[in-house]
């Protein structure tokens, strides 16, 4: 914890000092700290730009990694992930909604947005996991993520159709933000909610560690052992959505986060999740400002969307996974 949380610190201080505009770690220092010249040439850039960018991505990589370690725990399923079991996308299309619609256009950042993408989730995980069970009532890997990918598919043909319905230039900027991910409109006044939902989700998610722990034991062994498996299930799957939908309101669908972190942070600290959640909250944070900070950098002064870089890095993930999860059946038979 204390090596994440350096790691963190140093990721911060180089997100603020690099990008188009190069400044001194010293003069960094000093804005932070009050102490730099005023007018300080470099103040507007590191305090009003940088500093809400670096916090919104510290925020939206935790969250993402916290639920998709929570996710994973729920289905007993390591390919588990926002992203990939459509929650994202469900959160992404009902944001875009609102946005082409101009669905309480007054109040669409602080409320109408956030409370949006919270149902978008909310239903898309509905609709995949209904879609997974088999009339046992489990489910198997290769039908929870056709499932996801299936409802993804249908959700972004969803906003596609919007766009076109709404005949506006101007919102396929809008969409293309939301459907590739970025952090460039982070600004103070955004921040409170999703912060404020990071800390609440990740506080319960913690608590619920020890049931979280006996799912991993199966569903049987979980019943006996005295955990109403559906009931929390569907609670943590509601605190899941949640936590999504407030951070893709925020930043749009970032993927892979939540697939890759939980893997790295158990090689670190095992499956505990008492240990592993805050564990993966730290390293998604680190993680997801790394990523940014290249974006902005890699062909600065354009800025890429974060989620072509961390879906670079996802797509092989995920094939690896794949292929160990092949390689371990075929040594099992």
């Amino acid at each position: 914890m204390a090596t994440l949380t350096l790691a963190l610190a140093a990721a911060c201080a180089l997100a603020l000092a690099l990008g188009s505009v190069r400044i001194p770690l010293a003069d960094v220092w000093d804005i932070l700290t009050g102490r730099a010249q005023d007018p300080s040439p470099y103040r507007t850039i590191v305090l009003d730009v940088r500093l809400p960018r670096v916090l919104l991505g510290a925020a939206v990589g935790a969250g993402l990694a916290v639920v998709g370690t929570a996710l994973q725990a729920l289905v007993r399923n390591p390919l588990a992930d926002p992203f990939l079991l459509g929650v994202s996308s469900g959160a992404s299309a009902a944001a875009v909604s609102v946005i082409v619609l101009g669905v309480g256009a007054g109040m669409a950042t602080t409320v109408t947005l956030p409370a949006a993408s919270f149902a978008g989730a909310f239903l898309a995980l509905v609709v995949v996991y209904a879609l997974a069970r088999d009339p046992g009532g489990g489910f198997t890997t290769s039908r929870l993520i056709l499932a996801g990918v299936a409802v993804s598919y249908v959700l972004a043909a969803l906003t596609s159709l919007i766009l076109v319905v709404s005949a506006r230039a101007d919102h396929l900027k809008e969409v293309l933000y939301w459907t590739l991910g970025g952090l460039g409109s982070a600004r103070w006044d955004m921040l409170a909610v999703p912060l404020t939902v990071l800390a609440l989700g990740t506080g319960l998610l913690i608590a619920l560690a020890r049931p979280l722990d006996l799912l991993l034991v199966g569903e049987e062994g979980a019943t006996v052992l005295g955990l109403d498996t559906a009931r929390f299930r569907a609670g943590v799957f509601v605190l899941a959505s949640l936590v999504t939908g407030v951070l893709v309101a925020h930043s749009g669908a970032i993927g892979f986060v939540g697939l890759m972190v939980p893997h790295a942070a158990r090689m670190l600290v095992g499956a505990a999740h008492r240990a592993l959640l805050p564990v993966a909250a730290l390293m998604g944070a680190v993680f997801l400002v790394v990523a940014d900070l290249a974006a902005r950098t890699v062909a600065a002064p354009q800025d890429i969307p974060v989620g072509v870089l961390t879906a670079l890095t996802g797509g092989p993930f995920f094939l690896w996974l794949l292929r160990r999860g092949r390689a371990r059946e075929e040594a099992a038979a």
